[in-house]
């Protein structure tokens, strides 16, 4: 079951079309990965999707139905240009915030409160958000997107700004969010976070979405048959009818890493079973690409391996 769908969505402003028949497909209760260059029509298409503005043809469903003005306290959005006011104190401008997505003032301060504590922040509720530091007002800006509890969540480039630890501290929010049944979008150009927690992914180019799946799919689509394998440290059969011999590393306790190409139609198997006639094996791993590899490859034409 879908959550939201875009259906060839087109959008031209004066001298650029930002979006080209666009489609995508949102998983319910999953976490889709929305990718892309600078440029690509990311943000154009997460205003559309939060009414912000409006498509020149094409639709968005939200849960099957078109989507309508109320569909937005069921959305929370995280934008990459955060917006809050600076002169403002944090805990009073939280409230207003949650106010605004239908929230009652006790039930948002008690709310509030809990993810406060939850962030280390709650010292900082009577503080001006410009006495924070960079860490603490991406803090508080989660907070308030995600306290109305929607159904939906965006967060465009979530991690900008944090460090290491607070960064894993978000991660893990987001995939708490995600088990309680809440549906994802997640823009970034960070592509080890897309490995580490996506489910599926559209990738936006020009315009257009070129590459689409899950990415565990997405990166077998683009593997080069490639392989480690480790064996004693002898000599390497080769045996370039079945495979051929990228590279020979000596490692340790007389061990010898191996990368090699597979050049023949067998499977995996069929493989592993003629190095075992001839070696004694102690791991066999195929290479994938990583998500960073596919994106260069389909984005800038870099070749993979």
């Amino acid at each position: 079951m879908y959550y939201l769908e875009a259906k060839e969505v087109v959008k031209q402003f004066t001298n650029h079309r930002a979006l080209n028949n666009v489609s995508i497909q949102v998983p319910k209760g999953k976490i889709f990965g929305l990718l892309g260059p600078n440029g690509a029509g990311k943000t154009t298409l997460i205003r559309i999707i939060n009414r912000i503005t409006t498509p020149d043809s094409g639709e968005i469903l939200m849960a099957g139905c078109p989507s309508q003005a109320s569909d937005m306290y069921h959305i929370g959005y995280l934008p990459e240009e955060r917006g809050l006011y600076k002169k403002m104190k944090v805990g009073d401008q939280a409230v207003y915030l949650a106010q605004l997505k239908g929230l009652k003032a006790p039930e948002a301060k008690r709310r509030l409160k809990i993810w406060f504590e939850k962030f280390g922040i709650m010292g900082w509720w009577n503080k001006k958000l410009e006495e924070l530091s960079k860490g603490m007002q991406q803090k508080v800006q989660f907070i308030v997107t995600v306290i109305h509890e929607p159904e939906l969540l965006i967060f465009d480039e979530p991690f900008s700004g944090f460090d290491p630890v607070n960064t894993e501290q978000l991660k893990q929010e987001i995939m708490e969010l995600k088990a309680s049944g809440r549906t994802i979008i997640f823009s970034t150009h960070n592509m080890a976070s897309v490995e580490e927690i996506c489910d599926e992914i559209a990738l936006i180019n020009k315009s257009e979405v070129v590459l689409s799946g899950s990415v565990d799919e997405v990166r077998n689509r683009f593997k080069l048959n490639t392989f480690n394998v480790n064996v004693l440290n002898s000599s390497f059969v080769k045996s370039p009818d079945e495979y051929s011999v990228i590279s020979e590393t000596p490692g340790i306790n007389h061990m010898l890493n191996v990368r090699i190409r597979k050049e023949k139609a067998i499977s995996n198997s069929e493989l592993l079973a003629i190095l075992a006639q001839q070696h004694e094996i102690f791991s066999f791993t195929e290479e994938l690409p990583s998500m960073n590899d596919v994106f260069l490859q389909v984005v800038a034409n870099v070749p993979i391996g």
